[in-house]
Order: C-alpha cells, then sequence, then structure tokens
C-alpha cells in the first residue's frame, strides 16, 4: 500500500514539474563568468561563457513621437468610447492629469483600474492620412528574450509595421507587417509564424491575425520570438542545444534578435467597416495602454552585469574585454584576435578571453586574477614572481634540479611522473583560463 501511494506521489510529481518547469535546468544559465577550481598546482580561474539575466527592457528606453504633437489634450479634444462608437463624451486634456494620456503611460504599471494609456488626437483631419511613429531607443544593443506585446485601448490598427535598427536609428528594416488586408496594405500574402520554419524563419511575413479592426475584443498584437525560438529549440524549448549552435554559428540570425531601436509605425486607425464614418471622426484613434520588450544587454558572453547610469545602459566587462557591448580586448590583453564567447559546449560555454600581449608580459608578469605564482611563489608589484628555493622560471614553474640534470625519482622537486602540470600552468597563465584546451 505505502509503495502505491509513492508510486502515485511520484508520477503526480513528476507530471506537475513538467507542467512548472518548461524549460529545462540543463541548458545553462549562464551567469556566473569565472569561478575559482583547485588543481595540483593550486587555485587558478576557469573561464566561461556569461550573459546579463532577461529583464524587462521598457525600464531603459527612450520614447519619440513623429509628428511629436500627436498626442491628444493640446487642445481638448473629446473622442468616443471604444464599446460604443457613438458616445462621443470622453474627453482628453492635456492640462488635467486625469485627462491626459502622455507617452509614458505606455510603460507604467498595469495593475491599476482603469488602465492608463496614451493617445492620439483623433482623425479629425481625414482624409489625410492618420499616421504615427512610436521609436523605442536604447542607445545600446539589447538581445531579445521574448515576444514583443503591445496592448491596444483602442482597436487594433487595420494596418502597422513593426521595424528595428541595428545602429541606433540610422537604418531601418521591416520585422513584421500587420493589417487587416495584407494584400490590399502591402502587397504581400498573409502568413503567420506558424506557416514559417528552420529554413525561412527570417522571413519578413504579413499577419492579418492580429488586426481584426474596431469591433474585436482583443486588444494585443504580438511579435512571436519565442515561437521562432522554438523551430531550432522544440516547442518547448527543451533543445536549447540546437538554438544556441545556430545562434553560435549563424550571424544573420544572431542578429535578427538583436536591435538597438524599434520603431512602431501606425498608418491606418481601427475602422470595422469598409468606408470610414465621416460623421463621426472621434471614432478614430489610436491608444496603447503597454509595451513589453522582454531582452538583455548584448554583451558578447563576456558579461554578467549590465549597469544603468546616466540614462545609459553599459556591460560590465569580464575575459579581460571591455566596451559598451565588450566588443574589444583591453590594453596588454591583446595577445590574439578578439572573439565573442560561445554557447557551447552547454552548460558552460567557451569564455574566448582576452590573452596578455606578449609586449606586456614584461610589465604584468603576475597578479592576483590572471596570471598566478606557482608552487608557493609570491608575487611581487606585478613584475615578478618570487620563487622558493627549489623552483626557477617566469611563474615558478620549472623545478632548479631540471636545469642541473639532477631531478630523480625522489626529488622534492620533481613533477609527477608522466605530468605536465607545470608547463600546463603556465600555458593557463598566460592564457587567462583555467585549461588550455577550452579554447
Amino acid at each position: 500500500m505505502y509503495l502505491s501511494r509513492f508510486l502515485s506521489i511520484h508520477a503526480l510529481w513528476v507530471t506537475v514539474s513538467s507542467v512548472m518547469q518548461p524549460y529545462p535546468l540543463v541548458w545553462g544559465h549562464y551567469d556566473v563568468c569565472k569561478t575559482q577550481i583547485y588543481t595540483e598546482e593550486g587555485k587558478v580561474w576557469d573561464y566561461m561563457a556569461c550573459q546579463p539575466e532577461s529583464t524587462d527592457m521598457t525600464k531603459y528606453l527612450k520614447v519619440k513621437l513623429d509628428p511629436p504633437d500627436i498626442t491628444c489634450g493640446d487642445p481638448p479634444e473629446s473622442f468616443c468610447a471604444m464599446g460604443n462608437p457613438y458616445m462621443c463624451n470622453n474627453e482628453c486634456d492635456a492640462s488635467t492629469p486625469e485627462l491626459a494620456h502622455p507617452p509614458e503611460l505606455m510603460f507604467d504599471f498595469e495593475g491599476r483600474h482603469p488602465s492608463t494609456f496614451w493617445q492620439s488626437a483623433t482623425w479629425k483631419e481625414y482624409p489625410k492620412p492618420l499616421q504615427v511613429n512610436i521609436t523605442l531607443s536604447w542607445s545600446k544593443t539589447i538581445e531579445l528574450t521574448d515576444n514583443i506585446v503591445i496592448t491596444f485601448e483602442s482597436g487594433r490598427p487595420d494596418q502597422m509595421i513593426l521595424e528595428k535598427s541595428l545602429d541606433y536609428g540610422r537604418t531601418w528594416q521591416p520585422y513584421q507587417y500587420y493589417a487587416t488586408d495584407c494584400l490590399d496594405a502591402f502587397h504581400m500574402d498573409p502568413k503567420s509564424v506558424k506557416d514559417l520554419s528552420q529554413h525561412t524563419v527570417l522571413e519578413i511575413i504579413c499577419t492579418e491575425e492580429y488586426s481584426t479592426g474596431y469591433t474585436t475584443n482583443s486588444k494585443i498584437i504580438h511579435f512571436e520570438i519565442k515561437d521562432r525560438f522554438a523551430f531550432f529549440a522544440g516547442p518547448r524549448l527543451r533543445n536549447m542545444a540546437s538554438l544556441y549552435g545556430q545562434l553560435d554559428t549563424t550571424k544573420k540570425l544572431r542578429d535578427f534578435f538583436t536591435v538597438t531601436d524599434l520603431r512602431i509605425r501606425l498608418l491606418r486607425p481601427a475602422v470595422g467597416e469598409i468606408f470610414v464614418d465621416e460623421l463621426h471622426l472621434a471614432r478614430y484613434f489610436y491608444a496603447i495602454s503597454d509595451i513589453k520588450v522582454r531582452g538583455r544587454c548584448k554583451c558578447n558572453l563576456h558579461a554578467t552585469v549590465c549597469v544603468y547610469d546616466n540614462s545609459k545602459l553599459t556591460c560590465e566587462c569580464e575575459h579581460n574585454t571591455t566596451g559598451p557591448d565588450c566588443g574589444k580586448c583591453k590594453k596588454n590583453y591583446q595577445g590574439r584576435p578578439w572573439s565573442p564567447g560561445s554557447y557551447l559546449p552547454i552548460p558552460k560555454g567557451t569564455a574566448n578571453t582576452c590573452i596578455p600581449s606578449i609586449s606586456s608580459i614584461g610589465t604584468n608578469v603576475c597578479d592576483n586574477e590572471l596570471l598566478h605564482c606557482q608552487n608557493g611563489g609570491t608575487c611581487h608589484n606585478n613584475v615578478r614572481c618570487v620563487c622558493p628555493a627549489a623552483y626557477t622560471g617566469i611563474l615558478c614553474e620549472k623545478p632548479r634540479c631540471e636545469e642541473a640534470g639532477s631531478c630523480g625519482p625522489g626529488s622534492r622537486a620533481a613533477a609527477p611522473r608522466g605530468s605536465r602540470a607545470a608547463p600546463a600552468l603556465l600555458l593557463t597563465a598566460l592564457l587567462g583560463t583555467a585549461s588550455p584546451w577550452a579554447f
């Protein structure tokens, strides 16, 4: 009886765990850049790929609207409620906080009722197009890790384009088109992400899935990041090694999920009918209550911390790298070309640390982080290792008896039989990693 009960509880636990843990624990969080390990020669650093945690990136953006005077309320104006487009007694007034709808309300906490939202002016200048560009800028390269979600307080627009920039807004590329009629609006056949595959995951599509006009009860538009991840990692993202392998080796795929800026181009408001009702133009406007963008600072797998200071995001670089994205080697650590870290092999990846320049070895022989004196030696002013009597060499890595050819099996300074520990540790020190095979 007890065995049967135990097995039942175990089966229940396995089921609950599979539901609560949609992503496996084994694919690595890459939340540590280095750790100390113990070898025969003492403590050394073991370096690994690392990255900041995924977070809400809307806390760090700057928002810009074009045209700049498109927000409602100056002068005050009336607009129609979404639920009843002929009840037009709602007011937008920028001079009254309770009636104002400024852009920052797209990013505030949405736990309050009624929802707070940004709102445009109404389409009072019809037939001139009512178009708005909403630009989100980070002044930093970021990597998207979850769906972009836009929640409209008005009807979802009949036509919209989501765009991205990789060069701080100098040039733009479309991410996805949205329309009630893709063929009519953008001369594109309608598709959804489910119509894509590994081979077409980078295709720019037009979807009609999220543009169902004014009468819909749904308010949300998605740009599906995780569905695209799933083409490589499986529907529950369990095969992350496959995704990481693709991100490591396919620059176009990696760049697809990387941005410095996003731009939401609102081209035509929700109309809901074939013709615009010119007698009730206060029905037509844009209103957005929430925008969600989750991601992380791009630090090229060389940092776990991204600092927000003076309205700017910067990686706190490890692995002897430097720069806003840890995109180059530090001075005196240019012994080989800079390289980003690698997610593989899972779970620790490969750090690809920058190593000391040959010209700097004479001025920085040892320190307390990278170049350790061995066999009990001590570092003196970063200039030289002071070695015990039985050892010599730059890092005290060579037994003195080797120079005299007198090292025997009983010699106290002799390296263990069949061991290359001392040369390996010297190479380790010069390469800045605990293992010369880590590269």
